[in-house]
């Protein structure tokens, strides 16, 4: 089940302050886990945080206000991320880099009594080239639908919307 969700303009939380603070130990390990499986190149390990079903898509601030979500990337399952980790992890087809994924303000908007919880995020994606300086590859906000399975949580949907106006053309890794 995808969703429709407002972006770029401020949503109150309809969380109580108990529930929100214990869902957000839960989250912070969950991102923990996310970035450090991405800065440590183990893309092929990013479709295991998402359920089966799960919608991932990035998309520029501009598109998104517009309600257009034209997906720079694009993936609709758990297969098509599959196919996309090892594309990337065995066509070295880019320089080599480091990155570091950065993620604050996380925010529990509403949770479903069906199990969903809907957050929002701000991340940061440093890059540094083998051979260069360090850089901000990337910023902007994550719109997250997340689930529980077998007591574990997973990404339904990641909307990725970025603010940075010139995009580099070598948006590689996930996001």
């Amino acid at each position: 089940m995808h969703t429709t969700k407002p972006f770029n303009h401020y949503v109150a939380s309809k969380v109580d302050a108990a529930t929100s603070r214990e869902l957000r130990l839960d989250l912070e390990a969950f991102h923990a886990e996310y970035c450090a499986a991405l800065d440590n190149r183990e893309v092929e390990k990013w479709p295991e945080f998402f359920c089966e079903d799960a919608l991932y898509r990035v998309t520029s601030r501009e598109n998104a206000e517009h309600n257009m979500l034209v997906g720079l990337v694009y993936a609709e399952g758990r297969d098509m991320m599959i196919d996309r980790a090892i594309a990337i992890a065995r066509t070295q087809m880019f320089a080599p880099r480091y990155t570091q994924h950065m993620v604050s303000n996380v925010r529990i908007v509403e949770t479903h009594d069906d199990g969903r919880i809907e957050t929002e995020a701000n991340f940061l994606l440093l890059q540094t080239l083998v051979e260069g300086p360090s850089t901000v590859h990337l910023a902007g906000r994550y719109y997250d639908t997340f689930v529980r399975e077998q007591g574990r949580l997973l990404l339904q949907e990641r909307q990725v919307i970025y603010d940075t106006a010139i995009l580099a053309n070598d948006l590689v890794y996930p996001v």
